[in-house]
């Protein structure tokens, strides 16, 4: 026994010595393993700290356990703001023994604790999530076998949040508090998926509206897998959405880019009270106490390929049969509702869907509320419906309380509508809406809106748009006993005609606590009284003496913040005069973010702007402040946005600008300079902005530049910029500016003062900094005084020539010409002289660091060291050397300047150094310039095979359609000669018969 019990202790011990070992020998090959499959297989950032990655054998025994904490995945280009997925905790449950042999790790389990995941799909069609990089990609980089093989048997989400915005539909979902567990072989090819999920809350919205707000899900999923065929099979599941259960049944196959859905859903329950739980507003608290009755019947389906051009097929009916509820601390129900709705689209046309609701009907109290509806096609679409309600505002919150809210007043509606609805056409209708002694109280501010009264028509007897009349005949209101009245008359659609007027007080901050606003905070007073009359045609051809406007407005106190400007914009006070032609604003002061502003000028065609697509807004604005951050208003990373499909990252000038400003700012902040007394105008016109003589202080010299940033072609935006800068520091220029860095580097090696005056071009790029390679320009550097020590080429000119003063020397009031050809910096040829030794220099950089220059010294023949002095005389003979007081040497200079390579490259004791550097730079030249003609070429030839190809297309479709018409004429032309060879043919009636003239002799 005592053996047994020394043996166990020992079989002990080495299990803790074994725990506590591996972790250790393996967490290195783990992380390298990690790395190098995270490099070969995703295509983004994928961020988190060495330390905070740990290996265990206990926490997850028999697997390793492998822990990461605060893993970040964000995208690229598009989405290089965006963080696709935010995972506090992230742990992978490895195969021991896969560790162990080396060749590969398996993944046998995943937990997510506290995930954020956000989904988004741009209106392009483009998907933050696809980030793995293809197979063909793959392969090409690296044709090694990958180091990880999912075996995932199992996979846990502990508390997620899961975030789903697709703009190309547009609709968009929130789960929160979602926890989600999962089990399958994923070794095998054929077997079955079980899941369960579950969220706290759940939101569904489409183009803006939440359908389903703020609602529970249950799930438990168990779907078929055969990975062979790409074949997925529902098999048992049950989805409980609130109270209301569903199923489906069906398959789903992918072999490829297409999708094959073949499913229906339908109800599992027929109980009335399990469909009313999902519509908004409904499920709170006091749901499970509700009283109802009456049953329903739902289902549908889902069936048809989806790819980028098709859409499944898709179906559903619901019926309620003589529903009732109500709420168990209110007097009375809603009663009679009865629901007969299909929805049909059997193969995804947007032109084929069908609409048929073919009856609703509710008693809301005693208000009753009846409509029909049945609309055919989205694109151009037939309507056939109406909708009749009187409701008692104060009866209906009896019925269906609104949470914090009290409303009185009584609401009419009387609409009918049949027809066609189109980009040209509007159903035949009739609408009355009548609102009488409204009354609106919200529990977050005391202050009512009180006396609201509203009378409005929509009419169209003809089914012509321009025949279409809105008339919001009389519109009042008091708030907190300030008055607002208004009345609006809108004539036509495409070229409407319109009188409307507004009068009164409007409190933003008393509004907005009755009526919040979702993602944003407004505040403050505006007193207006404007009216305006007249008719769109006028305002397109700019005929402003035929439209009347006129008033005043005056703003107090306004502030406004919202999720797209986090900044925020605050108008202490500001006061506006209208008239037909234009606006005159006065006296604005307030805050752009935590910049202050003063502004005033004028602004016209602001009725155009407002009203027409096509109108631009003009104007001159007197901008001044004291500390204006730009920096506030750059992109910020935690915002979570991506940048915009179309031209990537790039800013967009507004079209429909035409405005100038006059700016003079004390102090501007911009990336990590301080801009002293900014002063200039900045034209935006046509998507082009210009700099007009602006001019400020910075790092010691002063700056005034003139140029355009152009973005009329967003894929390709262009830029051209004159610079006139006076006594700046070379490294304070090389560390301030990119461009500096990038073609002009010698400059972080110099001590010492310049100016230039240079003028370039060049394309922008998706980051918008410019283009190096298709940088072109010109201009003069001036240098005042510059120190040249310690600088790696003139070190290697001075140990090649031991000339020892060049290692160390002062540059003044030196010109140098330079110039950019095709991204690279062309220095002209300069002199210079030191002590002794006469120096020409000249050559070129380019962007990706390396130099090529030629320098040319003209030196004391007796200074050469002896065995640069043997390596001319092989060269020039050793006669020449000895008879000449000076020697030309000609040396080359390749390679960086952080690596440089000087080489001697011949000699001459006649040759002028000027003429022998200025030759070499030319030929540098000329090839550069030729470099450049080509790539223009190449861009013009692309250019025009674009526009062939359109004209060639353009004349296909012009000869399909001449063929077309043809074809239909040919084929009247034989219809009717059929018609008319028939009727020639046909036998005549005998009633029709007319008398034999012959036989009668007449």
């Amino acid at each position: 026994m005592k053996k047994i019990v020394i043996g166990f202790l020992i079989f002990f011990a080495v299990l803790i010595a074994i725990a506590a070992v591996v972790p250790v020998l393996f967490k290195d090959k783990i992380i390298l393993a990690l790395n190098k499959e995270i490099a070969k297989s995703v295509d983004a950032r994928v961020e988190y700290q060495p330390d905070d990655v740990s290996v265990s054998l206990l926490r997850g025994f028999p697997n390793l356990s492998l822990s990461i904490e605060n893993l970040s995945v964000i995208g690229k280009d598009s989405f290089q703001t965006d963080t696709l997925a935010r995972i506090p905790s992230f742990r992978l449950g490895l195969n021991l023994m896969s560790v162990i042999a080396g060749d590969e790790l398996k993944i046998n389990k995943i937990i997510l604790d506290e995930p954020v995941i956000r989904l988004v799909v741009l209106k392009s069609g483009r998907a933050n999530w696809d980030i793995m990089i293809p197979d063909t990609a793959t392969a090409a980089t690296d044709t090694t076998a990958s180091d990880f093989k999912l075996a995932i048997k199992q996979w846990t989400v502990n508390n997620g949040t899961l975030y789903y915005d697709d703009l190309s539909l547009p609709m968009g979902l929130a789960a929160y508090q979602v926890n989600h567990s999962g089990s399958g072989d994923f070794e095998q090819n054929v077997f079955d998926m079980e899941s369960k999920t579950t969220a706290d809350r759940f939101v569904f919205t489409y183009d803006g509206v939440n359908y389903i707000q703020n609602a529970t899900l249950d799930a438990d999923v168990t779907m078929a897998m055969d990975l062979n065929q790409s074949l997925y099979t529902f098999k048992d599941n049950n989805i409980r959405l609130n109270e209301f259960p569903f199923q489906f049944a069906g398959t789903i196959l992918m072999p490829d880019e297409n999708m094959d859905f073949d499913l229906t859903f339908k109800a599992t329950e027929t109980e009335f009270k399990n469909v009313l739980s999902i519509v908004p507003g409904m499920y709170t608290d006091q749901f499970k106490n509700i009283q109802t009755d009456g049953k329903l019947s739902f289902d549908g389906y889902f069936k048809g390929r989806m790819n980028d051009t098709l859409m499944p097929g898709y179906g559903i009916e619901l019926k309620i049969v003589e529903g009732m509820f109500k709420y168990p601390d209110l007097p009375q129900a809603a009663r009679n509702i009865n629901l007969d709705m299909r929805v049909d689209n059997k193969d995804g046309n947007t032109e084929n869907l069908l609409v048929d609701v073919k009856r609703l009907h509710l008693d809301l109290g005693k208000n009753p509320v009846d409509a029909r509806v049945l609309v055919q096609g989205l694109e151009t679409m037939q309507v056939d419906g109406n909708i009749k309600a009187a409701v008692n505002l104060e009866e209906m919150t009896k019925v269906f309380p609104i949470d914090g809210m009290t409303l009185r007043g009584l609401l009419n509606v009387d609409a009918d509508a049949k027809g066609t609805y189109s980009k040209t056409s509007m159903p035949v209708m009739e609408a009355d809406m009548r609102l009488t002694n409204g009354y609106v109280k919200s529990k977050d501010f005391p202050a009512p809106i009180e006396n609201l009264n509203m009378v409005t028509n929509i009419l169209n007897k003809t089914g012509n748009t321009n025949d279409t009349r809105i008339n919001v005949e009389r519109f009042n209101m008091t708030l907190d006993g300030e008055p607002l009245e208004g009345r609006a008359l809108v004539q036509g659609i495409d070229q409407p005609a319109f009188d409307a007027q507004v009068k009164g007080i409007l409190d933003l901050t008393k509004l907005t606590k009755i009526f919040p606003l979702e993602n944003m905070t407004l505040s403050g007073r505006i007193n207006a009284n404007v009216a305006a009359k007249g008719k769109m045609s006028d305002i397109e051809a700019e005929r402003y003496n035929n439209v009347q406007a006129n008033g005043t407005m005056a703003i107090n106190d306004l502030n406004f913040v919202s999720t797209d400007l986090p900044q925020g914009i605050k108008i202490n006070s500001a006061n506006a005069v209208f008239t037909n032609e234009r606006v005159q604003l006065q006296n604005l002061n307030g805050f752009l973010g935590k910049s202050d502003i003063k502004a005033d000028g004028t602004i016209s065609n602001y009725i155009g702007y407002a009203l027409a697509e096509s109108q631009a807004l003009r104007g001159t604005i007197n901008l001044s402040s004291n500390t204006f951050n730009v920096n506030e208003w750059m992109v910020d990373d935690n915002t979570g946005q991506p940048a915009p499909e179309e031209g990537q990252g790039v800013v967009e000038v507004p079209g429909n600008l035409d405005i100038a400003l006059n700016v003079n700012a004390r102090q501007v902040l911009y990336d990590n300079l301080q801009l002293n007394n900014v002063t200039g105008r900045v034209q935006l016109k046509e998507k082009v902005a210009r700099l007009e003589q602006v001019t400020f202080n910075t790092l010691g010299g002063s700056f005034a530049t003139s140029g355009s940033y152009n973005t009329k072609d967003l894929q390709k935006p262009t830029f051209d910029f004159a610079l006139d800068i006076k006594n700046l520091e070379f490294k304070q220029a090389f560390n301030a500016f990119n461009t500096i860095k990038a073609i002009a580097p010698i400059a972080g090696l110099l001590d010492g003062v310049f100016s230039t005056k240079f003028s370039f071009a060049g394309d922008i790029g998706e980051d918008m900094t410019p283009v190096f390679k298709t940088l072109d320009g010109r201009g003069i550097i001036d240098v005042v005084r510059a120190t040249v020590r310690d600088v790696p080429v003139v070190d290697k000119i001075s140990s090649l020539t031991n000339f020892e003063e060049l290692k160390t020397f002062i540059i003044q009031n030196k010109r140098i010409d330079a110039e950019i050809i095709n991204g690279s910096l062309v220095i002209k040829p300069f002199d210079l002289k030191v002590g002794n030794v006469e120096m020409t220099v000249g050559g070129t950089n380019n962007v990706n660091g390396n130099i090529d220059y030629t320098t040319a010294l003209n030196v004391p023949t007796g200074k050469v060291g002896r065995e640069l002095n043997t390596r001319l005389a092989s060269m020039l003979g050793t006669d020449k050397i000895q008879a000449a007081d000076r020697v030309t040497l000609n040396l080359n200079i390749g390679g960086t300047l952080a690596d440089p390579r000087v080489a001697l490259a011949g000699g001459s004791a006649k040759e002028q150094a000027s003429s022998l550097v200025k030759n070499a730079v030319q030929s540098k030249v000329d090839e550069a310039k030729a470099q450049l003609d080509q790539r223009k070429q190449q861009v013009q030839d692309s250019v025009q095979a674009e526009i062939a190809r359109k004209k060639t297309e353009a004349e296909q479709k012009l000869q399909a359609e001449i063929q077309k018409k043809r074809d239909e004429a040919a084929q009247q032309v034989k219809q009717k000669a059929s018609e008319t060879i028939g009727n020639l043919l046909k036998p005549k009636s005998k009633t029709e018969a007319k008398p034999d003239t012959a036989k009668t002799g007449n």
